[in-house]
């Protein structure tokens, strides 16, 4: 085990790969050199007047000399040709030559680039998917399963090309890492001061959405957005988290009974003594309470009674 020098705090990060030996490949996107659709039909119709002497060349005059040269005219007319593309919207050229990054082409249409390169085409077009259903604990060790949406695009194409091996694989590794360790961190559901899972949605999705950029940005990538899909307990305690839940909405709505309850009992009792109606002594008074909560926070209807005595009978 290596040791760490003293005042170095190992959690720290840095951007040094982890390992006594990792190298990290470091490339920014630049702009490549290319015409527009002017400049490749130009090359291409010099291209074509060459190759068509050439041939024409061979043909009338039928020497090694002029074979050469028309050999050497398809060959011209060939290196230019290799220059010329068509770009799309939402796509972008790669261009290499020999191995070496030249460059990106980022206008659209028909191009002319660095003959005789190689061409990759990568496009930067919104994409969206969603991660897998993961199972994971919450914050007070409930097992839950959710999902997310991630909205993403690629920002650098040389990074996205070279810094990664395949950055669509890298993205959806990376997201649900994130998704994973954001879960982890809020409970699946808690009281109004409690950031939940599923009470503060919008919050918990600027935290994918950030842990998952900061994850990806190696890549050349840039989140829009990232939005919770799924969210429900673990099968094995959804019916005990159920049961809970009904639990504290009954408590909750006993609670709303009760308060309401007393509120109407004491009115009433004010009037009657305001009013003159009734004067009520402490016993009376308390057995008037008593038969007025339960009549008013019994679940079934109330069966009153006639009493054809007097009150104290």
């Amino acid at each position: 085990m290596p040791r760490h020098q003293p005042g170095h705090n190992p959690r720290v990060r840095t951007d040094r790969p982890v390992g006594h030996a990792g190298t990290r490949v470091d490339v920014e996107e630049r702009r490549a050199w290319s015409l527009g659709a002017g400049g490749a039909v130009l090359a291409f119709v010099v291209a074509l007047a060459v190759l068509a002497a050439g041939v024409l060349g061979a043909v009338t005059n039928d020497t090694p000399a002029m074979v050469g040269v028309a050999a050497l005219g398809l060959l011209l007319a060939l290196v230019m040709l290799s220059g010329i593309s068509v770009v799309s919207p939402g796509e972008t050229l790669v261009v290499q030559l020999f191995g070496r990054y030249l460059g990106t082409v980022r206008r659209t249409g028909l191009v002319m680039t660095v003959p005789l390169s190689t061409k990759r085409r990568v496009s930067v077009r919104v994409r969206n998917f969603e991660t897998s259903e993961l199972k994971v604990n919450d914050a007070d060790g409930n097992p839950v399963n959710i999902a997310a949406i991630v909205v993403w695009q690629v920002a650098d194409t040389a990074r996205a090309s070279f810094a990664v091996e395949d950055y669509d694989d890298f993205v959806s590794v990376q997201s649900e890492s994130a998704l994973r360790h954001v879960a982890m961190s809020h409970p699946y559901d808690g009281g109004d001061d409690v950031e939940s899972l599923r009470g503060a949605t919008e919050l918990v999705s600027g935290e994918i959405a950030t842990e998952v950029a900061e994850r990806v940005a190696v890549a050349g990538v840039e989140v829009v957005e990232a939005r919770i899909s799924h969210l429900a307990y673990a099968p094995e305690i959804a019916q005990a988290m159920l049961q809970r839940q009904q639990a504290g909405a009954i408590i909750a709505a006993r609670s709303r009974i009760v308060e309401g309850a007393v509120s109407m009992v004491e009115s009433a009792l004010h009037r009657l003594e305001a009013d003159g109606v009734v004067t009520l002594d402490d016993e009376r008074r308390a057995t008037m309470v008593s038969n007025l909560l339960v009549v008013l926070c019994g679940e079934s209807r109330a069966t009153p009674v006639v009493n054809a005595g007097s009150l104290y009978q």
